[in-house]
């Protein structure tokens, strides 16, 4: 006996068709609609390794980003997204859960920013770059050895690879390799450098090598970037009278200190005292800037020999050796000042505690 008409079956099956939209209309709103996962500032997520929900969640939760644990537990299991590939993402405003995963899960990163900057050594370039991006300092430090690969491969020494990492700001992604890093600075230098100066370097009397050195020492040795020419113009007026250097820098990196010398720092035996060996250092004492590499190429033309610290910070340079000495006088006489002005605050500390 047929308890259903034609018409009850319709109406049936019609409400199973409406049902099963609405479920799976649903399903698709959970899935894919924006809303699910709400990051209301803008918020860096570091992902080290191939990580799961569980930690994706207390990440998204200790940053703050609002969600549902178990929403976001369900659309895992049903999107198929469980495992979350490396790398810095960048969350700002609403998602959906696919749109999070997807980005995670095929790791679609957002580029960082690094920024390289001049007149650094090999320990702190190391931990700057470390602390930017995901390898370790020890990685980028044993780079810039002598035995490195990329050393050996392009005919560097760890000192002059150094110096060409050309400080710039540079956008690379979180998880790219040390060894990444430093090919991408050193692409930087030859084009800037090597190929945009090539003209200018080919008709210098000093070879790259030696015009990027000459350039290390500007770099420390100038802290007002208007000088750097001038600085670079007596340096190579010494070279030219084949007189020494007589850099500071190059003591301080040969005593591998930054501090203010003394007297018997001067006779620091080492290759790159230039107070005791004549012409350039065996190599370079720092990364210049590209300014400081264009000063050694586009020196001042002067007269000047001689140059000392000024307590503004520049320098007053002199022609002759004794007006060079008048200089010094007056900047030893401002230094006993300063550390009597110095003595006199501490005793007056220690009277009032």
């Amino acid at each position: 006996m047929n308890y259903f008409s034609k018409g009850d079956i319709a109406k049936f099956a019609l409400l199973f068709i409406i049902a099963a939209v609405a479920v799976f209309s649903s399903r698709q709103y959970r899935l894919y609609s924006d809303g699910r996962i709400a990051a209301n500032n803008f918020t860096e997520l570091l992902i080290y390794e191939m990580s799961d929900l569980h930690y994706l969640q207390s990440e998204l939760q200790e940053k703050n980003v609002e969600f549902s644990s178990q929403e976001m537990a369900w659309a895992s299991e049903t999107l198929g997204w469980r495992r979350f590939q490396p790398g810095r993402y960048e969350l700002e405003g609403e998602y959906s859960f696919y749109d999070l995963f997807s980005k995670l899960g095929r790791g679609i990163q957002d580029p960082t920013r690094i920024t390289v900057i001049p007149g650094t050594d090999k320990g702190r370039i190391s931990q700057s770059l470390a602390y930017q991006l995901r390898p370790d300092s020890s990685e980028f430090a044993a780079i810039f050895s002598d035995s490195s690969e990329i050393a050996v491969e392009h005919n560097l020494t760890g000192e002059m690879l150094l110096a060409r990492m050309l400080p710039n700001s540079y956008d690379v992604y979180w998880t790219i390799s040390a060894k990444n890093v430093v090919e991408r600075l050193l692409e930087e230098f030859n084009s800037r450098v090597v190929n945009g100066l090539a003209e200018e370097i080919e008709n210098h009397e000093l070879t790259l090598d030696q015009i990027v050195t000459l350039a290390s020492i500007v770099e420390w040795e100038a802290r007002d970037n208007a000088e750097k020419t001038k600085i670079s113009g007596l340096y190579q007026n010494r070279l030219e009278r084949g007189m020494r250097l007589q850099a500071d820098p190059t003591v301080l990196y040969a005593l591998g200190e930054r501090r203010r010398l003394l007297f018997a720092d001067y006779q620091f035996e080492h290759p790159y005292n230039t107070y005791l060996n004549s012409g350039l250092p065996p190599g370079p004492i720092t990364n210049p800037d590209l300014s400081s590499i264009r000063a050694v190429l586009f020196p001042d033309e002067h007269d000047y020999l001689y140059m000392v610290a000024t307590p503004e910070g520049t320098h007053q340079f002199s022609r002759t050796f004794q007006e060079h000495q008048q200089a010094s006088e007056k900047w030893r006489i401002w230094l006993r000042e300063q550390y009597r002005i110095k003595r006199e605050r501490e005793r007056e500390a220690a009277e009032d505690s």
